[in-house]
């Protein structure tokens, strides 16, 4: 079941009693309500017994300071609060003054003012003396004399019939004592607890617990001894024998105090270098006998009536010694020192005490004959064993050294291949190898056959594959080449060696009016103006083929013209070709072909006669007959070499022959431009 606040408050007022203290109180209940109230009823029970405590030690004391506690805490502030206010009482009562106190004190100082200020040595009210003058009495009601004094049915006004400290119950009243006290089994009287008796004392080892009323204190087991006495604090303190005059000196000396002890200095002092015994007088003191030497080294002391003096010392050395530079004592000569180097060359002098002895160096060896030292050819003793390459000798050494294209290494006999590369001897690319390394170039380079370093440049465009690697013209540059087109009417092909021709009609590149038609042409292109004659139209578009451009008239007579309708030419065409310059003429270039739809072998005798009737200079043309696939064919070749550039008409004629009269015939017109370059 949930406690009540009143539960809650006496848990935490047992705790107080019990414990004399807050700080680790045990809560009872998780209600926020009952924590506050035992805890708050905790700390007003602390300091109701901190407060009668203070007032039992005024009490008894008669002071307040020497209480020893923590002056921080807030217990021993209630402490020192009610100690002061009940002196302050006492001293009232004493005074004949009114026990009636300062408002300004408190409400808590002003009851324990009128507690001890009341509370005479028989325990009765003293606050009105006897002999104090009368004053006309005055009747005041019940009422008014609650009002006057709000402790008037107090239970423990003026200490109660407790003998230390009191708390009014409303209905009664309960004693407690201060501490070191304890509550006897009458509840009101308060006994002295002995704390000697009980073990509660702190007293450490070699003291002894000396009981006192409330309290206890520590004595030491042992004295002090001679020259020390015991404090009330159990500490020794030193007697100053000087002081209190139980000290033996005589009247010419004076007393001077010392830790447990003192001394008798004579009133006449001594000059320098003398001394005081210990009937005050001078004895010379001998300075030569003290630890610090007085006289500088080379010197010996010699002691005088209060002072001394030094007196040089002259020693003579043996073969060998000479005297130091303060010239004091022998010391060795180092005859290795010398720059005539004793021992000659190939020996290593060492010095002895007195003396020296001559042994060849590390390297050398001792001759019997010459009685010398003399060099040792390590690299011909041991040949091949202490050098990794090469051995050279040196008086009382060697060295050792590497062949070319090695170096040597860290322990000066092994020699590990030499990276000439980190020198960059090459022009372009190093590549280091065992013992030496080799050059070699980018692409496009070559390495020069004179000094095996240095990269030169390969003229791809010299070379006699050069014609085939450009289609038109080859320019040499650092480590490779460029290929290059006639300046207009070609452009460099996708795989940057050959040239393509530009389609200046496809492209819309030219300047053909509108009433002329564009023919490309290889590395240009023509406006040619054809139109059809009279009794012919245009058939179409232009057909287009890979190197022709045709334009195709056919007749369309009028009615009635019988001269048209009798005329056997039914179609006439131009086309445009362009060809090349052959430079490496040999056989005949087909160039045109002439299809006719017609059987090879018709039942009628027809026939088909190709011609060429116009245009043919130099006879540079011929025109065969061929039967290909049923279909009879005009082939028309080139013959001979034509050296452009060049513009021809070349007029042909197909004729389609019955009976030995033509009755068809178609005619082609062939505009041939030869051009300079081909590609």
């Amino acid at each position: 079941a949930e406690l009540s606040v009143e539960e809650c408050c006496d848990k935490g007022v047992e705790w107080a009693n019990k414990n004399r203290m807050c700080a680790s109180l045990p809560l009872i209940s998780e209600s926020r309500e009952c924590s506050m109230s035992q805890e708050q009823c905790c700390r007003s029970q602390l300091e109701k017994q901190s407060c009668s405590d203070g007032v039992e030690f005024a009490n008894v004391r008669e002071e307040c300071d020497s209480h020893a506690t923590e002056n921080s805490t807030c217990e021993a502030q209630y402490f020192k609060t009610c100690c002061y206010c009940c002196l302050l009482g006492k001293a009232a009562q004493v005074q004949g003054q009114s026990c009636d106190p300062n408002p300004k004190m408190g409400y808590q100082c002003g009851i324990v003012f009128r507690s001890c200020c009341g509370k005479g040595p028989e325990g009765i009210d003293l606050s009105i003396s006897d002999d104090a003058p009368k004053k006309q009495q005055v009747e005041i009601s019940k009422e008014e004399l609650d009002q006057e004094d709000p402790y008037l049915h107090d239970g423990c006004r003026g200490g109660g019939p407790c003998s230390q400290q009191c708390r009014d119950t409303g209905s009664s009243y309960v004693c407690s004592c201060f501490v070191g006290y304890q509550l006897q089994p009458d509840g009101i009287t308060c006994e002295d607890i002995n704390e000697c008796i009980t073990g509660t004392h702190s007293c450490g080892l070699g003291q002894t617990c000396v009981n006192t009323l409330g309290s206890f204190r520590c004595q030491r087991d042992t004295s002090c001894g001679t020259g020390y006495e015991l404090t009330d604090d159990s500490r020794c303190k030193d007697i100053d024998e000087c002081e209190t005059g139980t000290h033996n000196c005589p009247p010419d000396f004076i007393c001077q105090n010392t830790p447990g002890s003192f001394r008798c200095r004579p009133k006449l002092q001594c000059m320098s270098g003398f001394i005081q015994d210990a009937l005050g007088n001078c004895i010379d003191i001998n300075e030569c006998l003290s630890t610090n030497a007085p006289c500088p080294a080379g010197q010996i002391c010699i002691n005088t009536d209060g002072s001394f003096t030094c007196q040089r010392i002259s020693p003579s050395c043996g073969r060998g010694y000479h005297l130091n530079e303060d010239g004091t004592r022998c010391v060795d000569v180092d005859e290795c020192s010398s720059p005539n180097q004793p021992c000659g060359e190939g020996h290593v002098c060492i010095n002895a005490p007195g003396n020296y002895r001559c042994e060849c160096k590390a390297g050398y060896t001792f001759d019997v004959i010459s009685r010398t030292c003399i060099d040792i050819n390590e690299c011909r003793r041991y040949p091949g064993r202490l050098c990794a390459h090469k051995c050279e000798n040196t008086p009382g050494s060697y060295y050792c050294t590497c062949t070319m294209g090695f170096k040597l290494s860290a322990d000066g006999r092994s020699c590990e291949d030499l990276n000439e590369c980190e020198s960059n001897p090459c022009s372009q690319e190093c590549a280091n190898v065992y013992g030496s390394y080799q050059c070699y170039c980018r692409r496009g380079f070559q390495l020069s056959d004179i000094d095996g370093i240095s990269c030169e440049d390969i003229d791809e465009c010299a070379l006699p594959t050069g014609g085939h690697i450009c289609s038109f013209r080859c320019i040499n540059v650092p480590g490779s080449f460029q290929c290059t087109c006639p300046s207009s009417g070609y452009r460099l092909a996708p795989n940057a060696r050959n040239c393509q021709d530009i389609d200046e009609c496809v492209a819309e590149s030219h300047n053909c009016s509108f009433n002329e038609t564009c023919f490309n042409i290889q590395g240009g292109f023509r406006c040619l103006s054809l139109e059809c004659p009279e009794n012919y139209r245009k058939s179409g578009d232009t057909v287009r083929l890979e190197k022709t451009d045709t334009i195709r008239c056919i007749k369309s007579c009028r009615p009635n013209d019988v001269n048209c309708v009798l005329d056997p030419v039914h179609t006439i065409s131009h086309t445009v070709i362009s060809l090349p310059t052959f430079r490496e003429f040999t056989r005949p270039e087909e160039i045109i072909f002439l299809r006719a739809i017609t059987p090879t072998y018709p039942a009628n005798q027809a026939d088909i006669i190709f011609d060429i009737t116009e245009g043919n200079l130099r006879d540079s043309f011929d025109i065969i007959k061929r039967y290909m696939d049923g279909m009879t064919v005009g082939v028309v070749r080139q013959v001979r070499p034509i050296v452009g550039p060049f513009h021809a008409i070349l007029k042909l004629e197909m004729n389609y022959v019955m009976g030995g009269v033509v009755s068809h015939r178609n005619i082609v017109n062939v505009h041939i431009f030869v051009s300079e370059y081909w590609f």
